[in-house]
């Protein structure tokens, strides 16, 4: 019988949404070691994101630029008993390698299962993500007949993240990704964003962007007639949202909403800004991005327009929950998984303004 970790580090992903989804099994995996000192080990880009974790002991964030060699030494030096290794990648399970950790738990894989101790199998009868190639999205284009293809909602990727905590004995039932957001980090968002310490309830948040890739973004234009319309019904404002690359298509956003109704904090925000600001907002309108899976696990309720994506697979929040913040656009080549669309992009032309207005009323009400 193995014996109960004592200094459990986890490695984790890189990816912002992935992470968000990778909480659930945080929480899990202290409620089955409540004794053990649980570390993190994350990219620096998000280190922000677990600040005041429940289940963390500590964090640890590591630079881009960081080599192998170096990581190793510091990871030897902190004497961990166990690795649990969320990523799919072969340098993930290397690193706790060479950092001689004794007990290393990962996923199979073709090289990384060498670095590994103990191989975890992949779950049974579950469907995965599968890029579809260019000529069968054009042959299910073409088909008349086709529609959007769906999954089981245990297929969802926060189940894989408990499926691999469970060999030290989390539980798999799943929970809502939650990130701990202070009243205080709140009222300096504000002083800081609109001079005022106030938070009046009436923002709503937009994010247009999508850094994946433009498959996955529902059309600009439409995004800003939605929120003019919403605003001129119910009177409310907007926080749009982005990072550096989206900041010229988020304020010119605001500005056609004006700035009554619009605010760009776009490329201005750090990550626990945006974690913030999001929480701020009673609905946020967003595409399936990363600051979709804040938004959802700061509180907010959401509305998302959904093409080249799957729902099941990646949506925010518990699996199978918000649906009806789901707004399925109508193509039988989607989901494709694709950066790009081959044809012309129906499953988003397909979701119209007046539908996406409709959800976020709903989701007021």
């Amino acid at each position: 019988m193995t014996a109960s970790p004592q200094r459990i580090i986890v490695r984790g992903v890189n990816w912002l949404g992935d992470a968000v989804m990778t909480s659930p099994a945080l929480q899990r995996l202290r409620e089955a070691n409540p004794r053990a000192h649980i570390t993190l080990l994350t990219p620096q880009k998000l280190a922000d994101l677990w600040m005041h974790h429940p289940s963390l002991d500590e964090v640890f964030s590591v630079p881009s630029s960081t080599g192998l060699a170096s990581l190793a030494l510091q990871l030897r030096k902190r004497r961990y008993d166990t690795a649990l290794i969320l990523p799919n990648s072969p340098r993930s399970a290397l690193e706790m390698c060479l950092a001689g950790i004794p007990r290393r738990i990962g996923l199979q894989g073709r090289w990384r299962s060498l670095f590994l101790t103990e191989i975890v199998p992949s779950r049974i009868g579950t469907a995965a993500m599968r890029k579809r190639s260019v000529d069968e999205v054009r042959r299910r284009y073409a088909d008349a007949t086709a529609q959007r293809e769906t999954y089981p909602s245990d297929s969802h990727h926060l189940f894989h993240y408990l499926h691999l905590a469970s060999v030290l004995g989390a539980k798999t039932e799943p929970l809502a990704p939650h990130l701990e957001i202070k009243a205080a980090e709140r009222n300096d968002f504000f002083l800081r964003f609109t001079k005022s310490p106030e938070d009046d309830g009436r923002w709503l948040g937009l994010n247009a962007g999508a850094e994946y890739g433009p498959a996955k973004r529902w059309p600009a234009e439409r995004f800003t007639e939605a929120a003019r319309l919403i605003s001129k019904t119910t009177g409310r404002r907007w926080l749009v949202f982005g990072g550096a690359a989206d900041q010229s298509l988020a304020d010119s956003i605001a500005q056609t909403l004006g700035p009554e109704y619009g605010l760009s904090v776009a490329g201005r925000t750090n990550l626990r800004q945006l974690c913030v600001g999001l929480s701020a907002c009673r609905v946020v309108l967003t595409n399936d991005t990363g600051p979709m899976h804040l938004a959802a696990a700061v509180g907010a309720r959401l509305v998302i327009p959904f093409g080249s994506t799957s729902p099941e697979l990646t949506g925010a929040g518990l699996p199978g929950s918000g649906r009806e913040g789901w707004v399925l656009g109508e193509a039988g080549c989607a989901p494709c998984f694709l950066r790009q669309c081959p044809v012309d992009f129906r499953c988003m032309k397909s979701i119209s303004i007046e539908t996406v207005v409709r959800k976020v009323l709903s989701q007021l009400d």
